[in-house]
């Protein structure tokens, strides 16, 4: 009897839970939606590990820039890009992970109800700060590799996007960040702790969107029907952007995986000698006695009876011997060592520039630029003002020396300052065409003005891949992009 009063109970008490039955399967615990605040940490990470990262499959701007040389397997510093696929991994960090995630961020950022910690001032500098590493990412697709998706871009509606032209781009790009930079207004929070950049800054962030717009600005001042656009972009930027080392764009990665520094993962972690400073960087300090040399360098190489060869470079896209050559110094490969987007030293030569080309200021300006450039990189890289005054005294150094061609001064000391922000110098060489390098004598290719398309949009995305090389002059590495081409 007590058997059968069970099952009728049990029964009847499974009948009673039948149309609750869909909430068993209901996750109570995890939230349905990822913050916008998380997306915006994620997607600033990931923007940076792959500016900082040196793995030969998804970042080789070391050694296009001819900073670094491999010393066993020398494919990538002989300008092969196709057999890691590296474009392609380059195209799926900065779509995938940076963009859409910075888009979804901005969605929920949208949104969400504002609350009692939350404003609508603090939500529009959010806002307004996804707006400007969008900006910046695109702004890398672009340089990198000319006309891409944007218009149709992220949006799942168009499973095969247009690539627009990369001109075009640039120009909304521009525009979207003046907006952007109107939003901002520093009486309201913004991020906080999530911006692992300026820690929610919005004064910082006014400085970064001016100088990232100080460098859109030059980027496009030598294409004749954009000058009047070059002058309004530097000139509008020139007077907000960054005013000392103290508003460098920098990362602070931690000392716990996974949030260390990429090249930490990349040189330390994995065990691997793979790389050594290129012979071409580093004769071309040791031609100037440059300070920094103890700074990029190990000193593995010092012997006190020869100082004059204290520091040996690989030879470019040779093989090369680890242990017989000098090493990378240990300091940029410490798990926290910070990772850079901008910093004040670009930014002064680039307002040097501005000054030769007569966008801002006049020519005379622009000595007084240059050596706030050269003295900003040596202090933030540790050294003295006196050896900034030293080395600016070098007659191979002196702007005063110049002779009129301001770009062979300015090029190679951007060059030198740039060296663990090898984006940014693979730029600056492309647009001043110093220093001039060398290609290898194995090089399957001129040195490259730009990376070729991923190999699977021919596949997945062939008419708009097709349209998209006729438009920029062919898709291959030698191929200048609207901006470098005069």
């Amino acid at each position: 009897m007590k058997k059968i009063f069970f099952l009728i109970f049990t029964a009847a008490s499974l009948l009673s839970c039948s149309d609750d039955i869909e909430n068993l399967n209901t996750n109570e615990k995890d939230p349905l939606e990822v913050p916008g605040e998380a997306l915006f940490t994620s997607a600033q990470k990931s923007l940076v590990d792959q500016i900082t990262s040196t793995n030969v499959n998804d970042n080789v701007f070391r050694l296009l820039n001819q900073y670094w040389t491999e010393t066993v397997y020398t494919d990538e510093s002989n300008y092969d890009l196709v057999t890691r696929t590296i474009p392609e991994q380059h195209w799926q960090y900065l779509y995938k992970d940076v963009l859409k995630d910075l888009d979804q961020s901005a969605s929920n950022i949208t949104n969400t109800p504002l609350g009692l910690t939350e404003n609508p001032l603090g939500k529009q500098n959010k806002l307004a700060i996804i707006e400007i590493l969008n900006v910046y990412t695109y702004a890398i697709l672009v340089e990198t590799f000319g006309n891409v998706p944007y218009s149709q871009a992220l949006n799942l509606n168009y499973k095969t996007p247009k690539y627009d032209d990369g001109l075009t781009i640039y120009k909304d790009l521009i525009t979207r960040l003046n907006n952007a930079i109107a939003n901002l207004n520093p009486a309201g929070g913004s991020f906080g702790d999530n911006d692992r950049i300026y820690g929610g800054n919005v004064s910082k962030w006014i400085k970064f969107a001016n100088t990232l717009k100080l460098r859109m600005g030059i980027t496009i001042s030598d294409i004749p029907s954009e000058s009047v656009l070059a002058q309004a972009t530097v000139s509008s930027a020139a007077p907000n952007v960054f005013t000392s080392n103290a508003d460098n764009a920098i990362l602070k990665y931690l000392t716990a995986t996974p949030n260390t520094n990429p090249l930490y993962v990349d040189l330390v972690a994995s065990g691997r000698s793979d790389f050594v400073p290129a012979n071409t960087l580093v004769d071309a300090m040791n031609t100037l006695q440059d300070p920094r040399r103890a700074k990029y360098f190990d000193s593995n190489m010092d012997d006190p009876n020869t100082p004059e060869i204290e520091y040996i470079g690989g030879v470019y896209g040779a093989s090369n011997s680890f242990a017989n050559k000098t090493h990378i110094t240990p300091t940029i490969q410490a798990p926290d060592f910070p990772g850079k987007v901008l910093d004040y030293s670009q930014t002064e030569f680039l307002l040097a520039e501005a000054a030769e080309r007569s966008l801002y200021g006049s020519p005379a300006d622009a000595e007084a630029h240059y050596n706030a450039a050269i003295t900003a990189s040596i202090l933030d890289w540790g050294g003295t003002p006196a050896e900034a005054t030293t080395y600016l005294a070098n007659p191979l150094v002196a702007y005063s020396t110049a002779a009129g061609n301001w770009k062979q001064k300015i090029g190679t000391q951007i060059w030198i300052a740039l060296y663990n922000n090898s984006f940014e110098g693979y730029s600056s060489y492309r647009r001043l065409d110093y220093p001039v390098l060398v290609k290898p004598a194995d090089a399957v290719s001129e040195i490259p003005m730009r990376y070729t398309y991923p190999i699977i949009e021919q596949s997945l995305n062939k008419a708009s891949y097709t349209q998209a090389s006729t438009a920029i002059g062919g898709d291959a590495v030698e191929t200048k992009l609207f901006w470098d081409k005069f």
